[in-house]
């Protein structure tokens, strides 16, 4: 624990070596989750098996919502849905719907493994993408159900930064809850290049194929942010929605706060507190950390 403590404190260092005494706190009511595929889904991925489809707005919600003065109650939207047999988001079918919701609303995609013509597609309508990283193809298989590896993972990144501000996203213990390939994909990342970098932690949902699984051990987690910190030390770092909760997340939060993370989506009031006690300045957000 000692060693992990040094760790801590280290990262620490090199955070305020690098950036300003600020920290980001986003609790986004304003950014609206909305799927283009319903509750369907192609892939059933391990991990989610359409669950989190079920807390998203449908297309014709959100269109009953907006008319007829396009007065929405959200300044941007999360736009994501089911995943075809490819491992993409099908927004191609919605385009003059999402075209008539970007008059409006700032738009960040989730979209996944596009080919080219997609990308082209999404320059006038994404203000950003959000793309989940994967470099390991065991992984990849056992959780999306796909035959892809890194390459095509770090294909589509680059053609997506050539054309859009990407966000990558990087999900510990996506597979059940064990390493496979993180270590990889930050090294894969730091090639390629990043704008910034939002951390998830596998979380094991009920209905689906992981339920019964655990996620990773806390301390194993925040020795990974707290080297990724020192790997990455001008580079933003955030700690994502998606993380498990109870005392896990009371842990991991205060540690995200004290190894210097820039960044927390809804944080745990020891992590703000622990904020104050740092001298950090909170800038709270009411959107999705990727914007």
């Amino acid at each position: 624990m000692e060693q992990l403590d040094a760790l801590v404190q280290h990262a620490w260092e090199v955070r305020q070596a690098n950036f300003a005494d600020e920290i980001f706190f986003d609790f986004p009511t304003l950014t609206e989750s909305i799927t283009l595929t319903g509750q369907s889904c192609a892939l059933n991925c391990a991990h989610c098996g359409g669950h989190y489809l079920k807390g998203m707005k449908s297309v014709p919600e959100i269109k009953a919502q907006g008319s007829p003065n396009s007065n929405y109650v959200f300044r941007s939207a999360l736009i994501s849905g089911g995943c075809t047999i490819e491992g993409k988001v099908p927004f191609s079918q919605q385009l003059d719907f999402l075209h008539k919701l970007k008059q409006d609303v700032r738009l960040n995609f989730h979209v996944g493994l596009l080919d080219a013509d997609e990308i082209l597609q999404l320059k006038d309508l994404a203000n950003v993408v959000s793309f989940d990283f994967v470099a390991d193809p065991e992984t990849i298989q056992e959780v999306y159900g796909l035959k892809r590896g890194l390459e095509d993972y770090s294909r589509v990144y680059k053609a997506l930064r050539e054309v859009l501000p990407v966000m990558p996203h990087l999900t510990l213990g996506l597979r059940g809850g064990q390493w496979g390939g993180e270590e990889k994909a930050l090294d894969a990342l730091k090639e390629l290049g990043l704008d910034g970098l939002i951390f998830n932690v596998f979380i094991p949902t009920p209905g689906t194929r992981y339920a019964l699984k655990q996620p990773l051990p806390v301390e194993e987690v925040i020795r990974f942010l707290a080297e990724a910190r020192m790997r990455f030390p001008d580079i933003p770092l955030a700690l994502g929605c998606m993380r498990p909760k109870g005392k896990y997340r009371q842990i991991l939060d205060e540690a995200a706060v004290a190894l210097g993370l820039n960044r927390l989506v809804m944080p745990t009031p020891g992590a703000r507190r622990l904020a104050g006690e740092l001298g950090l300045r909170v800038i709270r957000g009411e959107e999705c950390c990727a914007l």
